[in-house]
């Protein structure tokens, strides 16, 4: 068994990565550390020193993102997710009054790797998720604060065992950041969207396919927006030029789907 590498100083981990990636400049490694892709740890005076893992990590980060067009937050998970990154972020504990009403009929939900597990109760949940989907006084796109897991369950009109396998697809993966309210009501379409086809006899495998297909496209609207970053504009400003290209990106998207598909559906 080979002995492990001594650790490498950011210096020395450019140089061995713009071998394969001329162009990349030291800067986005240091951004990337500070987007929690990777960790490396420090020496006493406070050098960071980076292992193999770490250089793997890096090397992987940024494949997804130049080849693949991945999303950041997106690349954080799927590298949790092959065993690169720890997933060290605190999660808040719940409530006592939480922890007792998921007591009830509780059936254990299969979450990705990298999610924290959240009990789902086949009793509906009370006025903490008031507002759900089917609240006309709702706008689901406007309104994106969190749903439970009872909520989800609710809200989806899906049997537990289905919202079970959604979320083992890595469909919805639950906001870790509130682990009261961990989905958004978003997730309520995408819940329904995937057990309907599920139920059709779809292979799971070509559903985790159209997750990749998303984030690929969230990847290249990052990259088209990325001169946005530490400018000098309002939130506001900001907002809707992301909205813009955000719409540019969809109508072609949506044009060349229309063409592919009048291709397929031709007799």
């Amino acid at each position: 068994m080979n002995p492990p590498a001594a650790p490498l100083k950011i210096g020395q981990v450019h140089a061995l990565l713009r071998r394969e990636h001329p162009n990349l400049e030291l800067s986005k490694i240091r951004y990337y550390e500070e987007m929690g892709l990777v960790a490396p740890a420090r020496s006493r005076k406070g050098y960071r020193l980076y292992s193999e893992k770490d250089v793997a990590c890096l090397r992987e980060a940024i494949r997804l993102a130049d080849e693949e067009f991945v999303p950041l937050r997106v690349i954080r998970v799927r590298l949790i997710e092959h065993g690169l990154l720890k997933d060290d972020r605190p999660v808040p504990a719940l409530p006592r009054q939480a922890a007792r009403s998921a007591q009830a009929k509780v059936v254990s939900m299969v979450v990705p790797p990298g999610a924290r597990p959240t009990p789902v109760s086949t009793v509906e949940d009370d006025a903490s998720d008031e507002g759900a989907a089917g609240d006309p006084a709702v706008e689901p796109v406007a309104r994106l604060e969190g749903l439970s897991a009872n909520g989800l369950l609710s809200a989806s009109g899906v049997e537990p065992e289905m919202l079970n396998k959604v979320l083992a697809l890595g469909l919805v993966v639950p906001d870790t950041l509130d682990a009261q309210r961990p989905y958004q009501r978003l997730d309520v379409a995408v819940v329904r969207a995937a057990a309907s086809l599920l139920r059709d006899g779809a292979d799971p495998r070509l559903l985790g396919a159209l997750r990749r297909v998303v984030e690929r496209q969230m990847g290249i609207l990052e990259d088209l927006t990325s001169d946005l970053r530490g400018s000098a504009g309002t939130p506001e400003e900001v907002r809707t030029v992301k909205t813009e290209v955000a719409r540019d990106v969809e109508a072609l998207r949506a044009g060349l789907l229309e063409r592919v598909l009048a291709d397929f559906l031709a007799p």
